[in-house]
C-alpha cells in the first residue's frame, strides 16, 4: 500500500515503544528524512535513545497537530499512523488529520492502522480515494487504510451515507475471524483434555 522505500520524506504520528519506527527505518532510503512524533515524554525519549543514532531519524515530543512546524516548507511521500483515532476527541482527532492533509505532496498518501472501521467516516472527510486492507493474522485483527488526497474530500453528507455500507464487510470478517479463532482453541484444549 506504499512504496516506502522509494520516499524521500516519511513522517511517522504516535511512534509509541517504537516498534513501527524500526520496521520503517529498514525500509528507507540512505538519504530519506523521517520524523516520528511522539507526545508522551517518556516514550520519546526512550525511542531516541534506542534509534536516534540513525542520521535519518529525528524523534519530536510534540502533537502530530504541529507537523508542518518541523517540515521547513517540505512536503511528505507518506505518513504512518497508528494513533487511535477513534478514541481522541473530535477537535485534535481534526486538527491532526487535517495537518495530516496539508503535509502530503500531492501524490503522498496517510496509512492508517487501526483496530476498527469505526475511523472511515473521518478519513472521508478529508481524503479520497481511500485503500482498505485487513490484516487477520494481527492479534487483533488490524485494517489499513492508505488514504489519498488526489481526488480531495468527499463532501460530508457522501460520508455518512457510503460509511455503514463500507463497515459491515470488515466487521463482519473480524467478527468471522475471532469466532474461528475461538473455536480452533476451544477444540485443541478438547483434544488434549482440558
Amino acid at each position: 500500500m506504499g512504496d516506502l522505500p522509494g520516499a524521500r520524506t516519511v513522517v511517522e504520528f504516535g511512534v509509541g515503544t517504537g516498534v513501527y519506527t524500526g520496521e520503517i527505518l529498514e525500509r528507507l532510503r540512505p538519504d530519506a528524512t523521517f520524523l516520528a512524533f511522539e507526545i508522551e515524554p517518556d516514550l520519546a525519549s526512550a525511542v531516541a535513545e534506542r534509534l536516534g543514532n540513525d542520521p535519518r531519524l529525528r524523534v519530536i515530543n510534540d502533537s502530530a497537530e504541529n507537523v508542518e512546524e518541523y517540515l521547513d516548507g517540505a512536503k511528505v511521500d507518506y505518513i504512518v499512523s497508528s494513533i487511535p483515532f477513534t478514541s481522541l476527541p473530535a477537535g485534535p482527532r481534526q486538527s491532526i488529520l487535517g495537518a495530516a492533509r496539508e503535509a502530503l505532496k500531492p501524490d503522498g498518501k496517510m496509512l492508517v492502522l487501526q483496530y476498527s472501521t469505526t475511523v472511515l467516516p473521518y478519513l472521508q472527510r478529508l481524503f479520497a480515494p481511500i485503500e482498505r486492507r485487513l490484516s487477520p493474522l494481527n492479534i487483533p485483527p488490524a485494517f489499513l487504510f492508505a488514504c489519498s488526497v488526489s481526488e480531495g474530500p468527499i463532501r460530508e453528507e457522501e460520508v455518512y451515507d457510503s460509511a455503514e455500507s463500507d463497515r459491515l464487510p470488515y466487521v463482519l470478517g473480524a467478527l468471522t475471524l475471532g469466532t474461528l479463532l475461538f473455536l480452533l482453541r476451544r477444540r485443541r484444549r478438547a483434544k488434549r483434555g482440558f
